[in-house]
């Protein structure tokens, strides 16, 4: 192809089967890379950001001009609505998972918490990183993308 993609592997359809909390939380414990999506100026933001699981808790790190930083700060209590997605997809095959956790977001503020949040994630960005928010998931939803069952139909 002109744009040096790859077509897909021929693995046949795919297949969408749901998986439980525990399980989508596992899956996203296993990989350090996700997006965060949150509002900012009445329209949906992303951003990619690496994290931590504290429990179920989603832990990214955020620097002083970040909006996200200052949308957290203002948000009060509970916190701000937010989603959270990471995936581990296979380019060529199109199978694996994703995972989507919804909930409210808040600026980690406890001095002995967010050192110990500091020791824990290593920033993938070259910039000082000097606040942490927490995410609490409401909602935690995975997929894992299969191949199909093969049909007699087909």
């Amino acid at each position: 192809m002109a744009d040096g993609s790859r077509p897909a592997a021929d693995v046949g359809p795919r297949h969408s089967v749901e998986v439980d909390e525990v399980e989508a939380l596992r899956l996203l414990g296993s990989v350090s890379l996700g997006r965060i999506v949150y509002t900012r100026h009445a329209l949906p933001t992303i951003r990619p950001v690496n994290h931590v699981l504290d429990g179920s808790d989603i832990i990214i790190r955020t620097h002083e001009g970040a909006a996200l930083t200052a949308h957290t700060a203002q948000g009060g209590h509970p916190g701000v609505v937010v989603a959270y997605e990471a995936d581990a997809i296979d380019p060529d095959t199109h199978l694996g998972w994703s995972v989507v956790a919804t909930g409210f977001a808040h600026l980690v503020t406890d001095p002995s918490e967010l050192a110990h949040y500091r020791a824990m994630l290593r920033p993938w960005v070259n910039r000082t990183m000097d606040y942490a928010v927490r995410i609490r998931p409401d909602l935690v939803t995975g997929i894992r993308l299969t191949v199909a069952p093969h049909s007699a139909d087909v």
